[in-house]
């Protein structure tokens, strides 16, 4: 068996200890804030009935042993050795088995589509959730149970959260230095924290103990599981480990992880159950009910307590921000390999390429952010929306995880299993856990995940019709070229750029110009637009030039899935490199674009067609999307029944 080397991983960046800081600011934001509410909701749907000690110590050592077998073993030892020039993500691994599969990559195309589908259900709960957990830490300061009700507590929130959502478009390049001191911080005072309740109760160790969590489970039958979907708040997060890969590497990734983060977490779910613990025995002793309680906060002495809100309401932002960029990148991935329509880009960072800004996703996450916040309410009653879409993406990403492993790595078909079947099982477990939990309000990320999916089906086999329609009125470009030789039409001066997807055939928009202008440029270069299995392209690849004869160039630009494309620079640059002269005053683009006619009869049922050609009409201008300057497009096409 062989796998790659971690120093197959390109750094692109100098410094481990600041890569190390910025990945603790932005990778272990929402993993970091889950002790706000995981612990808390884990133990009150054990409250219900009372609460013994066993109860309290096998919730925490369930708790304790997701982080150690799910991020620490699964993601942190094993799936981040799963990167793709450096990357990470759903959508890089699908990248990555598509590759090894070849013909039959299409599995891992349905696998990356549900993965992705899945990812913006998580993408509007985190913010919703951990923002409001944050602010409900108002009530826990003396006095604020009663001077602060729900009302005001939503409010601010919602403050909080459409001032994030609003700043976006300026980028976060300037205030995201602050994001790994803020999170060291955070890290640190949790943990210190957890340290100081230790010590009140050192008996609480023994959680350590596995047979605490799975005697717990054998006891509680069913309610044992919905306990289990709720310690599985305990590891939200994880993917983005591997998802920031390229932005900060493996290394820093771990070094955070071992080093303060794990450490940090584990210590803080200690110190809560800890401080259960012994209000449990203080209840118990004075003969009152046992009351479950926001035991994070309850940890910090009462003088204290103000400074702990703010400093999780900062983490919480930080969460969120790290889940919205997570968002927009995830996007402009699934365009460039084509599972969804393009939308608008733009980068707020002239330093940093990963910088980008999608309005269009932008407001429809606050929009779906703050219906949550409405609608649940309280940061408790949103918890349980919560697993089902991290739940599914973890599955989704241990079955791309085994095409890589047996068609990658080439391993044999029982080591691979042997390796990905523990994973796989414990995946299912989390994710059945979270499915009982779908009437109380995890139908919400379903709900998301499944419109999101139907768009992409839609817009992927709406793009297909399309396809095979233009295959089927196109003609060989090397049968076009050989007819022109014959008969030559009347020739214009400057040069003709026609944008194909496929160049072997002769595009759309120069036949329209030969049938209705009869003429033809004195340069004709068919250029095509794609994108690769990896991430970027080096310069030297991104252009292939083959001449076809006087007339015809065929000119192919290769993008990374995480790049731009920018077609005018670099159809430039590969001119000038092999010193031919490219004047940019006499240079027209043309680009074929048809007009959707929806049919009952033929293709899509005629309410779906309504649907790919909304999506078609609210594409952004490809000449945004190619960096073409709009004075130079010129559009030519035909009806197109889907």
């Amino acid at each position: 068996m062989s796998a790659p080397d971690e120093s197959s991983t390109v750094d692109r960046h100098p410094g481990l200890l600041a890569l190390t800081v910025g990945a603790i600011g932005v990778v272990f934001g929402d993993i970091g804030t889950s002790p706000l509410y995981a612990f808390r909701e884990a133990l009150n749907l054990s409250a219900a009935d009372g609460v013994v000690p066993s109860e309290i110590l096998g919730v925490l050592s369930l708790a304790l042993w997701a982080l150690i077998l799910v991020v620490t073993v699964k993601y942190v030892l094993f799936l981040m050795r799963m990167d793709n020039q450096g990357e990470g993500g759903v959508l890089a691994l699908t990248a990555l088995a598509r590759r090894a599969l070849g013909m039959r990559s299409r599995i891992a195309l349905v696998l990356g589509a549900s993965g992705a589908a899945l990812f913006y259900g998580d993408a509007i709960i985190t913010p919703a959730l951990s923002v409001l957990s944050a602010v409900e830490g108002l009530r826990t300061i003396p006095g604020g149970a009663d001077a602060i009700g729900e009302h005001t507590i939503i409010t601010i929130a919602i403050v909080i959260l459409v001032g994030l959502f609003l700043l976006q478009s300026r980028g976060t390049a300037h205030v995201s230095r602050l994001f790994g001191p803020v999170c060291i911080l955070w890290f640190l005072v949790i943990g210190g924290l957890g340290v100081w309740h230790i010590a009140d109760e050192l008996s609480i160790l023994r959680v350590f103990w596995p047979a605490y969590g799975v005697s717990f489970l054998a006891n509680h039958g069913v309610l044992g599981l919905f306990v289990l979907g709720a310690v599985f708040l305990t590891v939200t997060g994880a993917e983005a480990l591997t998802a920031d890969m390229g932005h900060f590497g493996i290394r820093p990734i771990r070094l955070g992880w071992f080093a303060l983060v794990f450490p940090a977490l584990a210590l803080n779910y200690l110190g809560q159950g800890a401080l259960a613990l012994s209000t449990l025995e203080a209840a118990t002793a004075r003969g009152i009910k046992f009351q479950n309680a926001d035991w994070f906060f309850l940890m910090a002495p009462d003088a204290l307590r103000p400074l702990l809100v703010i400093l999780a309401t900062l983490a919480t932002i930080i969460a969120s921000q790290a889940v919205i960029t997570g968002a927009f990148s995830l996007t402009q991935q699934a365009i460039q390999i084509g599972l969804l329509p393009r939308l608008r880009i733009r980068n707020t960072s002239a330093a940093f390429s990963g910088q980008i800004y999608l309005p269009a996703i932008n407001w429809l996450l606050l929009v779906g952010v703050l219906v949550l916040v409405v609608q649940f309410r309280t940061s408790s009653a949103m918890a349980a929306a919560y697993g089902i879409a991290v739940t599914g993406t973890m599955v989704v990403t241990t079955l791309l995880a085994y095409i890589v492993v047996r068609h990658v790595w080439r391993w044999s078909r029982p080591s691979a299993l042997a390796v990905i079947l523990p994973f796989l099982t414990l995946d299912s477990i989390f994710f059945g856990a979270n499915i009982l939990r779908v009437i109380e309000g995890g139908w919400v990320p379903l709900v998301v995940a499944a419109a999101i999916g139907f768009l992409i089906y839609t817009w992927v086999r709406g793009r297909g019709i399309v396809r095979a329609f233009e295959q089927r009125q196109s003609i060989p470009l090397a049968d076009l070229a050989a007819a022109l030789a014959k008969r030559p039409p009347e020739r214009v001066e400057g040069t003709a750029v026609f944008l194909t997807a496929n160049p072997e055939h002769a595009p759309g928009a120069l036949l329209h110009n030969l049938k209705h202008n009869k003429v033809l440029h004195e340069k004709n270069l068919i250029c095509t637009v794609r994108t690769a299995d990896r991430p970027s392209v080096a310069p030297e690849d991104r252009v292939k030039a083959k001449p076809i004869d006087d007339n015809f160039v065929v000119m192919v630009l290769t993008y990374g899935f995480m790049e731009t494309p920018d077609v005018p620079r670099d159809l430039g640059l590969a001119a000038a490199a092999k010193q031919r002269a490219l004047n940019p005053a006499k240079i027209s683009y043309f680009i074929g674009r048809n007009t959707l006619k929806p049919d009952a009869d033929q293709g899509m049922p005629l309410w779906q067609d309504r649907i790919f050609m909304f999506l078609q009409r609210n594409a952004s201008d490809p000449t945004d999307f190619l960096r073409i300057p709009p004075g130079k497009i010129l559009e030519l096409g035909e009806q197109v029944t889907v």
